[in-house]
This record gives structure tokens, C-alpha cells and sequence, in this order.
């Protein structure tokens, strides 16, 4: 049987389609919007309505993860060689910073600039901003973990949850932890369990960066051992000249702060002149500061799993398409 069909029948169908399909659009549209989550973090508790779209981060710990999770980033602090022009180790995610701004210097963040964004989360550690928290809370919800360091992961997954990316914050740190751990077992293999020190010449103390730090949370995810004087649960230890054995390790890692007087450098060259230095210095790599100490972040860990590769001879980790 053929069925005729009515045109004003037909016209009434598609419109109340359109309208069924408009309804549902705006349900999800709205059900985003109301999205609501209650984040626990050093400074108490923080609710958080809808998803975050814009962002201030005035720790670079934050920022890095901010854009790894694929939000814009509108704010920033700048912090020694950290400022809206986003450093190289973050690859394709600064295209989600690039029309960030910045609200002034780390130590001293301008709270109308940051205002003036109109951002709907604000992030950054207890451990630099404590004080203004309460200001913080009053221009946008603010998140602050204790500090980033070793709890950089962990500050990752706390972001995650705030802006409703949780599955990809575990994706990312699950895909580095198991880059890590390829790397470091070929390097124990190849090389039978080396012992790794970290020393980074600044201007200031010379510091051998322990366990509750960036890198030794990385080095800790390779499996690789420490000496003693790094193999210890706390954030570093400063060194003289007189107790440059304490560096002492099958593999030793150097960085060098780059700050405007070069302090770092004379430091670093004195401790070269220095005799002890001389049973050290053949098993020396130099890698770069930022990666390695202020990067404090998945991105540049990836850069310190290369490093680590290479000083072995061991393959480069796989995994991660930008490193």
C-alpha cells in the first residue's frame, strides 16, 4: 500500500523535531553549566559551578597543567624565566596560552589585573600565596595545593577534577609513568642499577635535590637509585666547595641557573677548579635548568626522560607524540 503523506503533517513533524532537538541542546548545554563539584585543597574547600574556561595560574607548576588539560590559560605570574612568552618544553599545548596575559611578578601578583580577566578559576600553592587567598576567593573560585614539587601528578589530577578532565589528567600521568619506567629499566639493565645524582649550581647554595622534589618524583617513577645524600625524604641539601663528595654518584646531572649576574656560573666554576671536582667531573651531563628544575611539570618531565635516555645510550621513551 502506498501511504500518502500530508505537507502540513509533515511540516508539523519537522518542526516539533527541530524543537525536541533544540530542547535537548539547551538540556546539555544547561546540565555543564550546572555541573558542581566541591574540590578539598590546602586552604579548605572550594565549590565550583560549571566548567572552567578561563583560567589564572600564578604558579607555572598550574599553568603547565592548565594547558595540558586543554583550557585557556588567561593569567599567569611571571617567575624568573617564566613569562607570556610560554617556553619552548610546552610544545603544541601553548597554543591554549596565547593570548595569556601577565598579572605582574610571582611575588607580588596584581589583584585587579587578575580581576580585569574575568576568570572563573584561579589557581596557585599554598606555600607562595597563602596570604591572599581570602582576595583570591572573592574575585573567583581558588584552588591552592600545599605546594608543587613533588606533588606536581598530584596537583595535575586536583586540576583535573576542578574542570571536569579527570580521565585525561590520569590518561597523561599513567602514559609518563609508564615511559619512566621503561626508560629507567633499560637504564638499570644496561648500566646495573647506577646510582643518579642532582646538582644544580644557582645563586645561592649549591643544592643536591633529593626525594620530594620534581625530579626525584621522576627519577623515582624510573625505578633509578640515589646516593646517600639524595636518597632521603626531604627537598634538597646545600653543598660548599668543602663537601663537594656529597654530589658523588655513577651519573651526575648538572643544571645551571641562568640569573642576570651569573653568580650561578662563577659558583659552578669554582667548584670545577676545585681538586675534589676531578673525580667527579668524568661522569657529569649537563642538562637544561628549566627542564629539570623549573619546569616542575608533565611536559618537561617528558624532556628529563630524553636526558636520562641519552646519558645511558638506552631508546629514547615512547609514547608521548610532542617529546
Amino acid at each position: 500500500m502506498i501511504r500518502t503523506i500530508i505537507p502540513g503533517v509533515v511540516a508539523s513533524l519537522a518542526l516539533a523535531l527541530s524543537a525536541c532537538g533544540a530542547s535537548e541542546a539547551e538540556s546539555t548545554e544547561k546540565g555543564a553549566d550546572e555541573r558542581t563539584v566541591t574540590i578539598e585543597h590546602a586552604m579548605g574547600s572550594t565549590t565550583i559551578v560549571g566548567e572552567p574556561q578561563r583560567i589564572v595560574a600564578l604558579d607555572s607548576s598550574l599553568a603547565d597543567a592548565t594547558l595540558m588539560l586543554d583550557k585557556e590559560l588567561v593569567g599567569i605570574a611571571t617567575y624568573r624565566g617564566y613569562s607570556t612568552d610560554l617556553p619552548d618544553y610546552l610544545g603544541d599545548d601553548r597554543e591554549n596560552g596565547a593570548e595569556v596575559i601577565s598579572v605582574g611578578d610571582i611575588a607580588a601578583p596584581s589583584l585587579e589585573k587578575i580581576a580585569a580577566l574575568k576568570p572563573d578559576l584561579i589557581l596557585s600553592i599554598k606555600v607562595r600565596h597563602e596570604a591572599l587567598y581570602d582576595q583570591l576567593s572573592k574575585i573567583a573560585p581558588t584552588v591552592m595545593p600545599e605546594t608543587s614539587a613533588h606533588l606536581f601528578k598530584d596537583n595535575l589530577r586536583l586540576l583535573g577534577e576542578a574542570v571536569g578532565m579527570e580521565d585525561k589528567a590520569e590518561e597523561e600521568i599513567s602514559e609518563f609513568e609508564e615511559a619512566a619506567e621503561q626508560v629507567g629499566g633499560a637504564i638499570n639493565e644496561k648500566a646495573g642499577n647506577p646510582t643518579i645524582s642532582v646538582t644544580r649550581f644557582l645563586d645561592g647554595p649549591t643544592r643536591l635535590y633529593q626525594k620530594l622534589t620534581y625530579a626525584g618524583v621522576i627519577l623515582d617513577d624510573a625505578g633509578l637509585a640515589r646516593p646517600k645524600s639524595q636518597d632521603v625524604d626531604d627537598f634538597a641539601l646545600e653543598i660548599s666547595e668543602e663537601n663537594i663528595k656529597a654530589a658523588d654518584a655513577d651519573k651526575v646531572f648538572v643544571t645551571t641557573y641562568e640569573d642576570d649576574e651569573g653568580l650561578a656560573a662563577k659558583t659552578k666554576a669554582a667548584f670545577e677548579r676545585n681538586p675534589l671536582w676531578g673525580g667527579i667531573a668524568p661522569k657529569v651531563t649537563e642538562v637544561s635548568d628549566t627542564t629539570w628544575m623549573t619546569a616542575v611539570s608533565l611536559q618537561g618531565a617528558w624532556y628529563v626522560l630524553a636526558d636520562l635516555a641519552e646519558a645511558f645510550g638506552v631508546d629514547a621513551p615512547e609514547g608521548h607524540d610532542e617529546h
